[in-house]
């Protein structure tokens, strides 16, 4: 689509400029999404096979809870797990992937009474299977955070490429064949102006000779 401007020769230079700008910049976003999907692809592959890991992991960990059930009795389960050992917070900071501020999450765990003791009950009236259980949730909360942070990273770099790819396509599809055709049409009128001056300055050249002549 033509844009609404004056046909004159600073609009030209000035849309030529403009064109030359969103040349380079199409050129940057395209790059920026290829590297973007990329590294997403990547991020991908590690996310399913981190996730398949962790889901792994807490399968063997519940077995262990219905096995750890099955020897104990209800009350005594929810009693010996009521009240952990430690306590854990949680640290979030960002890092930049390609102007996209990914999370990176840390956890820091502070052990309550029995220092170094991950189990939050004495062994007389538990089992080895909820010693199992537990010791698996504690072996897997890393891998947790892990999963999480990058998943997230994962559903913001999915933005960004959706971001990128619009805008690049608003540059491909829409402002550079505007401005394409807009010049295109400027140049079109300013060689019409000149023919037209030219055929009146001929004009005005045969009169003169005409009168001369007379």
């Amino acid at each position: 689509m033509r844009l609404n401007v004056n046909p004159t020769r600073m609009e030209l230079t000035t849309l030529k400029k403009r064109l030359v700008t969103a040349t380079r910049g199409h050129k940057l976003l395209k790059d920026k999404q290829d590297e973007l999907m990329r590294r997403f692809i990547d991020l991908i592959k590690y996310n399913n096979e981190l996730r398949k890991s962790v889901e792994e992991e807490l399968q063997k960990s519940l077995k262990n809870f219905v096995m750890a059930r099955a020897v104990m009795s209800s009350e005594f389960l929810e009693e010996a797990i009521a009240y952990p050992m430690e306590s854990i917070s949680l640290e979030v900071s960002k890092r930049n992937i390609m102007s996209v501020n990914v999370p990176v999450m840390k956890f820091k765990r502070k052990m309550e009474n029995q220092e170094g003791s991950i189990y939050p009950y004495g062994f007389a009236n538990t089992s080895a299977e909820l010693d199992g259980a537990i010791e698996k949730l504690y072996s897997i909360l890393p891998k947790l955070l892990e999963l999480a942070e990058v998943e997230k990273s994962c559903q913001l770099m999915a933005d960004e490429i959706e971001k990128t790819r619009r805008r690049v396509n608003a540059l491909e599809y829409r402002t550079i064949p505007d401005l394409h055709e807009t010049i295109k049409y400027i140049r079109m009128k300013l060689d019409e102006n000149e023919r037209s001056n030219l055929t009146r300055l001929m004009k005005v050249k045969t009169m003169m000779e005409e009168k001369n002549g007379l």
